[in-house]
């Protein structure tokens, strides 16, 4: 039977699944048996458990993508400074429509200033896809091998991030986030940012051995968004593994844009919402044109909170978080 459909674009889909073999039983099997026979067991009590989980689970995991081209209006509505990486989703999913090929996206690097909704726009990548989603932050990190593991011989061990998206969890190409990749720490013991090198290859991301495991995980399926604000700091070898997306600021009419849907969306999530109209007044949305969408969901609930307490019918411009003049960032009522 043939896999086209006549339905239209805008009609909801239901997500293709297939199962994908991530690593191979085989392997786990063997190095579990020769810790065994080693009498290592308790040496590696942590390491044989994640033998044992992994053979336990097996070694099948969803590969997941939409079953047609879906309808991506609100996403290029909800994330207006975000049109060309949604082209490129929009794209790929075009290719590996009607096949049995698996979502491939280039690794995407979004580059811009702090706030403009890169981590955002990969949470809504990866319910667009149907997919799982780990966040890296590399902003907060101590050691090279957040996302390769560290060796099972030092004290407090443990798997990756790669490892533990893609062998504990659900999915063969969950969404990974390493955010901030331009903060990574140069004084880290280990480069934090030497897995990547193999991990952005398809290739050699095929057999990604994570240092805790030490047995080959395919990661070629996983979808790379990187977020960065500045690329000076990024080698090279590795921006020339990814597409680079500059972001803008978004520009007035995309702020007020962006502001009305976060209101209506924290209203249609709360029972309390029914208190307040469906469209903020017009001179409130005026308030948000200059504030980074990382802090509109902030200023939206104090403001609902300041009008519950003024028993205001609506949110009105003295609700608002106190801001300064210019760009200066709102402070909060107290």
């Amino acid at each position: 039977m043939s896999t086209h459909s006549l339905v239209p674009q805008s009609t909801i889909r239901l997500p293709i699944a297939h199962m994908h073999t991530v690593f191979d039983t085989g392997e786990v099997e063997r190095k579990l048996t020769k810790l065994r026979d080693r009498g290592q067991g308790r040496e590696y009590e942590n390491l044989c458990n994640t033998y044992e989980r992994m053979l336990e689970a097996g070694a099948e995991r969803f590969s997941v993508k939409p079953s047609g081209v879906p309808d991506m209006a609100d996403l290029y509505d909800a994330l207006p400074n975000f049109g060309l990486p949604l082209d490129e989703v929009r794209r790929n999913l075009a290719l590996s429509q009607d096949s049995q090929d698996h979502l491939e996206i280039t690794p995407m690097l979004l580059l811009g200033p702090p706030g403009v909704g890169k981590t955002h726009f990969a949470h809504e990548i990866a319910k667009l896809l149907g997919t799982g989603m780990t966040l890296v932050p590399m902003s907060s990190m101590t050691a090279g091998w957040l996302l390769s593991g560290s060796s099972s011989q030092w004290k407090g061990s443990r798997p990756g991030k790669v490892f533990e998206s893609i062998v504990e969890g659900q999915y063969a190409n969950p969404v990974i986030v390493v955010d901030e990749v331009d903060k990574a720490s140069n004084d880290a013991q280990y480069d934090p940012l030497g897995a990547l090198y193999s991990l952005l290859e398809h290739d050699t991301s095929q057999r990604f051995v994570d240092e805790f495991a030490e047995v080959g995980i395919d990661a070629s399926q996983v979808i790379w968004v990187l977020t960065a604000n500045d690329e000076r700091s990024i080698p090279e070898p590795i921006l020339n593994r990814m597409n680079v997306f500059e972001i803008e600021t978004p520009d007035a009419d995309a702020s007020r844009k962006i502001a009305l849907r976060l209101y209506q969306s924290i209203r249609g999530q709360h029972n309390w919402g029914r208190h307040f109209p469906t469209v903020p007044a017009d001179d409130v949305l005026d308030q948000f044109v200059d504030m980074p969408p990382r802090e509109m969901r902030r200023a939206w609930m104090t403001a609902f909170g300041n009008a519950r307490l003024a028993a205001h019918a609506q949110v009105e411009l003295q609700d608002l978080p106190s801001a300064g003049k210019g760009r200066s960032r709102m402070g909060f009522l107290s």
